[in-house]
């Protein structure tokens, strides 16, 4: 059984795409590291793309992630600023050194071929080919959602040597543990086996961290959005038109006042989308995130977080914002293992559709809910997304894409309030039984509607034309 971490989940990387940005970026990472040979033999690097990271690579800038990786910059640590200061000097040398050590001549237009074809293993695919005076030595990997990345004989999620105490792979088998237990006490004990307590708290700390600068950044910032469809930004007049606080000291200092604020029903509606707005437009503009469980679905589960630290309860702290995220990690591993997080393979329901599930339980539980009413609640929000298609604009993470991060918000936290109303014996639909639907209904979609750009909106709405 796949052992799955929260913080496998919950990932710092750069935007806009966890597949097509962050996955391609760990993909060359992983390539230059696992290499048999010195990285000083290598005198060319060959990167070709297939399918959905081909189709919409360019938007997604794939190609971008694909060559600060063989740089040898983490995603988690890069500051977003220093990415077209190296690039423009890449392009401008004709020059790329790998992993900071060699430097090889290198071409964006020479040295990454973009096919159209997929490869029959997953729609994302990209191979690498280093060669030498001698050889040629190729590794294919594949992209498939969540910035998880894999190889055909190779599991995507990190080998944990250790058992956990509690092995979950469907809500049933959740459930089973929690007699006497919240599912968040059942997830922190698998993850104390896995990471010590200090470990566990930095990671949470630095996972909400870096929400909440998106959030701040996203609300204090005007302009354009790159990329070329000349997407305004709204957080900013969101946050403007609802009188959000200045003269902010530091992030501490904004979430007080926030949480300060009087907010009536519409406003709730207007920050919360406000929230969800801000982090993806920080996201479709390379900045840092957190995929949760993608990039392109990033700002669900801080919108919502933030709709119960403003909103639900003032006195909230540090426990809380723990037992949320990890209530919202477990629910999109289960996810993970019965189905996909990747819109390459099952639409934007796997991407929207689950991390509405996620925020809807974690909602759920810090609002009092059992846990048979957390996982009715995350039934609820996916049940409501079933059928969603991924269809961006000029395969940018930007139309529909930005949008959608408010609406699954939003139907979070209604989910939320519904599964609170309700006798878990009364439902009809299990978690588990909507999970298998989603994942029958991403088998069936057809593959134009599966981040391809080659269908829906993205047909319909010619980029030029934005």
């Amino acid at each position: 059984m796949e052992i799955i971490s929260v913080f496998d989940m919950l990932k710092i990387g750069i935007g806009p795409s966890s597949s097509h940005t962050l996955g391609p970026w760990k993909a060359a990472n992983k390539f230059l590291t696992s290499l048999k040979i010195p990285l000083q033999s290598i005198t060319c690097i060959r990167i070709e793309l297939f399918g959905s990271l081909s189709l919409t690579g360019k938007g997604h800038a794939t190609d971008v992630a694909i060559v600060m990786g063989l740089t040898g910059e983490m995603p988690e640590e890069i500051e977003p600023k220093k990415i077209p200061l190296s690039l423009a000097e890449i392009k401008t040398t004709g020059k790329l050194k790998l992993n900071f050590e060699k430097e090889i001549p290198f071409s964006f237009e020479e040295n990454i071929i973009f096919h159209k074809h997929f490869l029959p293993f997953h729609p994302n695919g990209l191979r690498f080919t280093a060669s030498t005076m001698g050889e040629e030595i190729s590794e294919t990997y594949y992209s498939i959602g969540g910035g998880f990345i894999c190889t055909e004989n190779e599991n995507s999620v990190q080998k944990h040597l250790k058992t956990i105490p509690y092995p979950i792979q469907n809500g049933l088998e959740l459930l089973s543990y929690c007699k006497s237990k919240k599912i968040s006490d059942v997830v922190y004990e698998n993850e104390l086996v896995l990471n010590s307590s200090e470990y566990i708290d930095l990671q949470v700390e630095k996972i909400w961290k870096t929400m909440l600068e998106c959030m701040y950044l996203g609300c204090t910032t005007k302009g354009i959005l790159p990329g070329g469809l000349n997407v305004k930004r709204r957080a900013n007049e969101f946050y403007t038109s609802l009188n959000g606080p200045e003269n902010i000291l530091n992030l501490d200092d904004w979430l007080y006042k926030l949480r300060n604020t009087d907010v009536k029903f519409r406003q709730i509606l207007k920050w919360v989308s406000c929230f969800a707005l801000s982090v993806n437009e920080v996201n479709a503009s390379l900045g840092k995130v957190v995929t949760a469980p993608t990039n392109g679905s990033s700002g669900v589960i801080p919108a919502v977080l933030m709709y119960y630290l403003m909103i639900e309860n003032h006195q909230a702290g540090f426990e809380e914002i723990k037992r949320f995220l990890f209530v919202a990690g477990e629910i999109g591993s289960i996810f993970k293992k019965g189905a996909t997080i990747s819109a390459a393979m099952g639409g934007c329901q796997a991407e929207i559709g689950v991390s509405s599930a996620m925020a809807s339980a974690a909602l759920c539980e810090l609002q009092g809910g059992t846990p048979e009413q957390v996982l009715v609640a995350a039934e609820i929000a996916m049940e409501h997304h079933l059928g969603l298609t991924c269809d961006p604009i000029g395969g940018l993470v930007q139309i529909p894409c930005i949008e959608r991060n408010s609406m699954g918000a939003l139907k979070a936290i209604t989910a939320a309030e519904l599964a609170l109303g309700t006798d878990p014996k009364e439902t009809k639909v299990p978690l588990d039984k909507v999970i298998a639907t989603m994942w029958e209904t991403a088998q069936d979609m057809n593959h134009k509607y599966k981040e391809t750009s080659q269908g829906g909106l993205a047909i319909t709405v010619n980029s030029v034309d934005c």
